[in-house]
């Protein structure tokens, strides 16, 4: 007998936003002694403190920019948004797995409104 689990909602986040979520987390262990903070929460909580560079606000600010743009989807801003490229060459490995290729114009469109948050 199999247990499925059955997805309820999915929403995509910004590491910056995680980074929020998962301090709310940490304060209520922390809080009680009694529960230990479990080695994958830890991992978790160290790698949004390393790699979120932006307020949770400005990265959803951006996030929403990006997405107003043409040849950018929601997943793709949010990837966008995490990395915050800084050359066409970074921001061609966004767009790597896609099945259309950006033009130069369009890389320093997206490129101009990463640069406006860095």
């Amino acid at each position: 007998m199999t247990i499925f689990k059955e997805k309820l909602d999915e929403e995509y986040l910004t590491t910056s936003e995680v980074k929020e979520l998962l301090a709310e987390v940490e304060a209520e262990r922390a809080a009680d002694e009694e529960r230990e903070m479990r080695y994958e929460l830890a991992r978790a909580i160290e790698h949004v403190n390393r790699f979120a560079h932006l307020d949770p606000e400005e990265s959803r600010e951006l996030v929403e920019e990006l997405a107003e743009l043409e040849k950018v989807d929601a997943p793709t801003a949010i990837k966008i948004a995490d990395l915050l490229p800084e050359s066409r060459d970074e921001l061609r490995a966004v767009f790597a797995q896609q099945r259309y290729a950006l033009s130069g114009d369009e890389l320093d469109e997206i490129l101009n409104v990463v640069a406006k948050y860095v």
